[in-house]
């Protein structure tokens, strides 16, 4: 509808239409980028990709083995081993004749077999318990790994996407500003108007390739930030569509929220399972004065040929032995007291640390509740003052035509409604990046939440 008024409000003015022409050829390459990549597909090369996520991956994997080894410790040790020995005699007797001088050499060899078992180590149930956590810890952090991967991906995709708008303001801006250039240089050929437009239009267009420049080199440093987190290019991203259905989080209670992430955030939750695993390090340093009872057993086999000067003979024995084995500390150097203290001191710390997860929890959860919800009144007001350009830019044209605006009122009006349309895109990029924020501060952030979005793509 705002085409065909301008169309016939400005029917008889080539560059008018010529204008036209321009928008539409930024609206046609815009379309074009409709077949580019979404965002669901960013995520999917991020997830195999990102070195960062990678790592986080690669350390889940390795916390998983805590608790087998933890168990292996109350398991029997069973070892087999081999000794082979040979000795020699040299004798040389002082009275030959009562008895000779000789050199015999006397080989054994046997394996060993041996077992143990600890009956009673309190410590190693505590690591046991330990252990279990360290699991669970290494789960939440791997989690709140692939949380923050999406924000940074979402974040990435629609800082790219924000820079190709400021782009394409600039240039269809340039556009209309050549245009309007073209204009004043025929009207004061004709002496219809003065050189004054003309400079205007000059000064503007000049500023234009200005930030033509800027914007240029800002989307290669967004699309950079993006590729560096996919390893590759992504390509052409799939924009938003025109009018998104935008809808405030719910529920719509900032503490809620708060509330939520103080329970639920990753980061607390891996947060208290550190505070549980001092309290079982102070319990375990506390049980270094208990006792401990092991069962020792071992079976030997052994081949050895004995003998004499005058007769060899050869033995096999077989030897088994089995027993109990109790320690009890008495006194270490006050290294178990040591250790004790030290303990109680971690556990006072990751309890701070514990509440400071909390606090920054429900900080981020109120900082994104914050842009989401004041970030949907920024998208509804901007979606009026777009309007309002509109409006504005078709009365200043035909002020312009009849002459009671001038033509800096032009540039001007061109200028409002591009740099309008740029800060709605933005605005509603910024609103959907802060729902993601506050699902995950909240703990809540699932693929669900990212195909939400994707649907809202033109592809």
């Amino acid at each position: 509808m705002f085409v065909q008024l301008v169309l016939r409000t400005c029917r008889a003015e080539n560059w008018c239409a010529r204008t036209l022409t321009a928008l539409a050829a930024a609206g046609a390459s815009a379309a074009s980028l409709a077949a580019g990549t979404d965002l669901a597909t960013v995520l999917n090369e991020a997830l195999n990709n990102d070195p960062v996520f990678g790592s986080a991956r690669f350390t889940e994997q390795a916390g998983a083995e805590a608790e087998p080894q933890a168990r292996a410790a109350l398991l029997p040790n069973v070892s087999l081993s081999a000794s082979l020995n040979e000795t020699r005699y040299h004798l040389v007797s002082d009275d030959p004749a009562v008895q000779p001088s000789f050199v015999q050499t006397f080989t054994s060899w046997g394996p060993t077999l041996q077992v143990a078992l600890p009956l009673y180590r309190a410590q190693l149930w505590d690591s046991l318990s330990q252990s279990k956590l360290s699991v669970r810890q290494s789960e939440l952090q791997f989690a709140q790994a692939r949380e923050d991967l999406i924000v940074r991906v979402a974040q990435a995709y629609f800082d790219v996407l924000a820079s190709s708008d400021a782009l394409a303001a600039i240039e269809t801006n340039k556009r209309a500003i050549s245009e309007q250039l073209a204009q004043a240089q025929r009207e004061f050929e004709v002496g219809t108007k003065t050189i004054v437009d003309t400079h205007e239009a000059k000064a503007r267009y000049d500023l234009a390739v200005a930030q033509e420049q800027v914007a240029l080199g800002d989307l290669v440093v967004k699309k950079s930030a993006l590729q560096a987190i996919i390893g590759s290019d992504a390509g052409d991203l799939a924009p938003l569509r025109d009018q998104p259905a935008l809808a405030a989080p719910q529920p719509s209670n900032v503490e809620a929220w708060a509330h939520g992430a103080e329970q639920n955030n990753y980061s607390v939750l891996a947060a208290r399972a550190a505070s549980e695993i001092a309290e079982r390090e102070t319990k375990r340093a506390r049980d270094a004065y208990r006792p401990t009872l092991d069962l020792s057993g071992s079976v030997q086999w052994q081949h050895a040929n004995n003998g004499s000067p005058t007769q060899l003979f050869t033995q096999n024995t077989t030897a088994g032995t089995i027993g109990l084995i109790a320690t009890v500390p008495l006194y270490t150097g006050d290294l178990l007291q040591s250790r004790i203290r030290e303990a109680h001191a971690n556990e006072h710390r990751a309890e701070q640390d514990l509440e400071t997860a909390r606090r920054n929890a429900a900080q981020s959860a109120r900082q994104a509740y914050t842009g989401t919800d004041y970030g949907l009144a920024q998208v509804r007001a901007l979606e009026s003052a777009e309007a309002s350009a509109k409006t504005q830019l078709e009365s200043t044209r035909v002020g312009y035509e009849v002459g009671v605006r001038i033509n800096l009122d032009v540039l001007n009006a061109n200028t409002q409604l591009f740099n309008t349309q740029r800060d709605l895109k933005k605005a509603r990029y910024d609103f959907l990046v802060n729902g993601l924020r506050l699902k995950a501060a909240a703990g809540t952030l699932e693929d669900k939440d990212v195909q939400a979005i994707n649907s809202m793509l033109q592809k």
